[in-house]
């Protein structure tokens, strides 16, 4: 089995347990613009807990969240300035082994709702996204797909990329005998066009932890039919499930509260199914972490 590598937690709610400045409909942008302090010291929380990568705190920095004319003035500077931060953070933290940064490409008209989405539209902002980002970054994670016609439009960027990139897609939070996309498309679809583009992984994030297994053993399924070598990653969040029709800006998702300890266990089985990338997306923070980077220290000395 590959070395399992331990990926960070969720940027939001970190950011608002620190005391930065937070609200929607800007988010975790809100800390770029007023308080990139706070960003910073969020990814060196995650980063002293034993997170090996760290994501771009860039997620937001796209219309839907910063508004369209506020985009257009400061949304590249904003995640250019994301990259930035993580780096000199990496730079600045003391790691017990390497940290990688992570540039990241969100979804371009809220999170979960593929029935918005763009092609067209969202292709300029992922292109935008990517240069801005590109010189900053050691790889890239295109976070929460929802839908594979969004997979097509980012990977017509990031294929333009020598670095090495992970396509995460978002699933359905409804327990299933098949894993599906929040589109309703099929996860072994989706795995299929990842293996045929050759990207350098396939994720599942944001959703609750219960769907993963089915999402990782179908993924898995389709990679070996292929014969090839992606890698599984998976990063769940600490949310309730997510209903079709929610509104991202419009109302904060409620919480479940899942402990370290409890959120080792799902992580554990993941791992045991194939998944070597494991981290934490919304609500899951430094502790979660620092849990998942013990129990890696554990197997490395078994």
């Amino acid at each position: 089995m590959k070395k399992l590598v331990i990926l960070d937690g969720g940027m939001g709610r970190e950011l608002q347990e620190n005391g930065a400045p937070f609200s929607q409909p800007l988010w975790s942008a809100q800390a770029l613009i007023e308080s990139p302090k706070h960003v910073h010291q969020a990814h060196h929380n995650f980063i002293s807990a034993g997170a090996e990568i760290i994501t771009a705190n860039s997620y937001a920095c796209v219309p839907f969240h910063l508004g369209q004319e506020r985009y257009l003035a400061e949304g590249a500077k904003l995640a250019r300035q994301a990259a930035v931060i993580a780096q000199e953070a990496v730079s600045d933290t003391q790691a017990s082994s390497p940290v990688s940064v992570a540039g990241v490409i969100p979804p371009a008209f809220g999170s979960y709702r593929p029935d918005l989405f763009e092609a067209e539209q969202a292709v300029e902002i992922y292109s935008n996204l990517f240069h801005a980002q590109e010189p900053h970054v050691d790889l890239w994670i295109a976070e929460t797909i929802s839908s594979l016609q969004e997979f097509e439009a980012i990977h017509s960027v990031l294929k333009d990329s020598t670095k090495d990139a992970y396509y995460a897609f978002s699933l359905e939070d409804t327990l299933s005998s098949e894993s599906k996309l929040r589109s309703g498309q099929s996860v072994k679809i989706a795995t299929a066009l990842c293996c045929f583009t050759k990207v350098k992984g396939i994720f599942f994030n944001c959703s609750i932890p219960e769907v993963m297994e089915q999402a990782i053993v179908d993924a898995k399924e389709v990679i070996e039919q292929y014969g090839l070598d992606l890698e599984i990653g998976v990063y769940a969040n600490n949310f309730m499930p997510i209903k079709a029709e929610h509104e991202a800006n419009d109302t904060l998702q409620s919480m479940r509260e899942l402990t370290p300890s409890e959120y080792l266990n799902y992580a554990k089985h993941w791992h045991e199914l194939g998944a070597t990338i494991i981290g934490g997306c919304c609500g899951i923070g430094p502790t979660h972490i620092q849990a998942l980077a013990d129990w890696k220290a554990e197997l490395t000395h078994e």
